[in-house]
């Protein structure tokens, strides 16, 4: 018991750093990327925000509901990709915490504040000045058509997601294998991991 509360006390103090260092991230790179733009092309990257949170949601909700045994089989005929989709699977948890808490909730703050200063831009692009009644009426209408995106998403993803689970593994299985094998970028470690379950 003792055991698993440690464990479990170093995941949760791990996630949180991750959460802090990504979040960081996330708002630079975004300010960066809208400082200066014009309010069609600052849209456009609060929607590409939206849709990353929704894509993650989608992997997150998959992770779970992904079973092994179609990935055992395709590791036999070592078909790059089934060995990491055996982990995700296997580490199901952890994955929908990252995909669903970590990635979903930046998302969701990172998209508000950019919708902030798209409305902004909007709104001054009317000739109207910030904080006026139009930048009001910009603002609702703006954050509830951003919301509904999400939620909408969100909801639409999960249903795919649980419908299509071992697809969707084993694609992020092949991408975390391309991103192993092509750019030496290690983000998991199937022997070690396997090792511990036997």
């Amino acid at each position: 018991m003792k055991h698993s509360f440690t464990k479990t006390l170093k995941w949760s103090t791990s996630i949180a750093v991750i959460t802090l260092v990504l979040a960081a991230i996330f708002t630079v790179v975004s300010s960066f990327l809208l400082n200066g733009v014009s309010w069609a092309i600052g849209m456009g990257i609060v929607f590409l925000i939206v849709l990353t949170g929704v894509l993650f949601d989608i992997v997150g909700v998959a992770s779970t509901a992904a079973k092994e045994v179609p990935f055992h089989a395709m590791a036999s005929e070592k078909v790059p990709g089934a060995r990491h989709a055996i982990i995700i699977t296997r580490n199901a948890d952890r994955v929908a915490n990252f995909c669903n808490d970590v990635i979903g909730d930046i998302s969701g703050i990172v998209s508000g504040t950019a919708s902030a200063a798209v409305v902004v831009e909007l709104t001054l692009s009317m000739g109207n000045s910030s904080g006026s009644n139009s930048e009001y009426l910009i603002s609702i209408v703006f954050t509830s058509v951003v919301a509904a995106l999400t939620v909408g998403g969100k909801a639409l993803g999960k249903s795919y997601a649980i419908n299509h689970s071992t697809f969707i593994i084993f694609q992020v299985g092949r991408l975390l294998y391309f991103l192993e094998e092509k750019l030496r970028i290690k983000l998991l470690s199937p022997a070690k991991r396997e090792k511990k379950r036997r």
